[in-house]
């Protein structure tokens, strides 16, 4: 008897100590009072994909006027909070470059993000660029250039280090 118990009260244990994944916080609307998180600049003044990272104690989430930027924060070991949601601008459903969308979010975990095309996102620098479809990755992609990947696999080397300032960087239109 004394063994049962012992067991069933390792169960309850061991059970307690799952975490339970909860759904992410909605994403917010892109609007014109969104300051990027790094430069403080306003994010709809600059084209290219966005990101909004929520962590968990914050009322609102954290802004990237480039989605390298986001990722850059996710692959650095300085955080404010726990992220309990990260979402990225649909650039296939993007009205084009220079309009990114306010609404067109998909989780940063479900998109496919082309990574090594020569563009420039909203800041300047190389843009790591995500779209909810893989087909509209793969055509991006084979006019600008690039690799396909998760948001896991993209090398902190793509997006951390120092920025080449004398590459030629499209934007596409």
């Amino acid at each position: 008897m004394r063994i049962a118990l012992v067991a069933a009260a390792l169960l309850v244990l061991a059970a307690c100590k799952e975490e339970v994944a909860e759904a992410p916080p909605d994403p917010v609307p892109l609007t014109e009072e969104a300051l990027s998180f790094f430069c403080q600049m306003n994010v709809a003044e600059h084209g290219g994909p966005k990101g909004q990272i929520h962590l968990e104690g914050y009322p609102a989430p954290l802004f990237f006027a480039q989605t390298r930027d986001m990722v850059a924060y996710l692959k650095s070991p300085e955080r404010d909070a726990k992220i309990i949601g990260v979402y990225v601008s649909d650039m296939g459903a993007a009205p084009n470059w220079a309009q990114p969308g306010i609404n067109n979010w998909v989780l940063a975990k479900d998109a496919h993000f082309v990574v090594g095309a020569k563009v420039a996102g909203g800041m300047g620098a190389q843009e790591v660029v995500p779209f909810k479809e893989v087909q509209d990755a793969a055509n991006f992609a084979a006019q600008w250039g690039g690799q396909i990947m998760q948001i896991d696999a993209i090398p902190p080397e793509a997006v951390l280090g120092p920025i080449d300032l004398d590459q030629t960087l499209e934007t596409p239109s």
